[in-house]
């Protein structure tokens, strides 16, 4: 535990001994890749088909700035960054507090020179990963049903890894706060749930009242929204630096107090 930071607040001190930490978590999770894909594009897709090409056939098409969009890609670009979301959260959550808790894998690695920090920052890059990779098996589903074909795409990648980024940053600060399972239902019912009904994903954001919708565009999710819903309809999206900005700054905060949370739950 000495290689614990004395002030909990202090600049993160990184290292390249994270990747030994991220390649450990890879080939445990190899042995299970296929049935963990399966569970993670599940859901997204039965959203996906349900809301699609149920209530699709309702709605029809939204208008969009200026111009009629099918219901189905609306929705497709909108969910794809909900998986993001959701992959990295789950990984960043339940994942990581059974190593680091339950497991005690954690304890057990920072036995060799590995710095906390080190894990704290392979366990954000993880779940980066296991959400870029969900997301990529559901752009192909995506792509194969004919939904989008724009080349833009290929730079929604890089953007739904830093989607993925973002929110596992977010879920480490309350993997360091929790005692038990439990615990995550509150930031699933208090955040997760409300920001997914409130950053246009299902429905345009102009539909909210005023000071919602002031508060909505200014939510990670909202922002990735923005980021990638024009790349699906064949466009550049507005203010994209902006855009990046706010997920950089919201993933840069999020890091720093995960892991001064993380070193004062070691520290005690």
């Amino acid at each position: 535990m000495s290689q614990i930071q004395n002030n909990i607040w202090a600049a993160p001190q990184l290292s390249m001994r994270w990747w030994p930490v991220f390649l450990r978590n890879w080939l445990v999770w190899k042995k299970l890749a296929i049935p963990s894909l399966v569970g993670n594009i599940a859901e997204p897709l039965m959203w996906l088909v349900a809301f699609g090409y149920g209530l699709g056939s309702l709605v029809g098409q939204i208008e969009l700035g200026g111009e009629k969009v099918p219901y189905i890609l609306y929705l497709a670009s909108g969910s794809i960054c909900m998986s993001a979301m959701n992959a990295a959260t789950f990984e960043a959550l339940y994942s990581a507090f059974s190593r680091m808790h339950v497991q005690k894998t954690w304890d057990g690695i920072m036995n060799a020179p590995v710095r906390l920090d080190d894990v704290v920052l392979a366990e954000m890059l993880w779940a980066a990963f296991k959400a870029l990779f969900t997301v990529t098996a559901i752009l192909g589903v995506m792509l194969a049903l004919g939904i989008s074909h724009s080349w833009k795409l290929l730079v929604a990648w890089p953007v739904l890894l830093g989607v993925g980024i973002t929110f596992s940053c977010m879920a480490l600060i309350f993997n360091a706060l929790a005692k038990g399972y439990d615990f995550f239902t509150y930031y699933f019912t208090l955040f997760l749930t409300p920001m997914m009904f409130l950053s246009g994903i299902f429905f345009p954001r102009e539909q909210l009242p005023g000071f919602v919708r002031v508060i909505a565009d200014w939510l990670p999710l909202s922002v990735a929204v923005d980021l990638v819903r024009p790349l699906f309809m064949d466009h550049w999206p507005d203010q994209p630096l902006r855009h990046v900005l706010v997920l950089a700054g919201f993933a840069v905060v999020s890091f720093w107090v995960a892991l001064a949370l993380t070193r004062k739950r070691f520290r005690s």
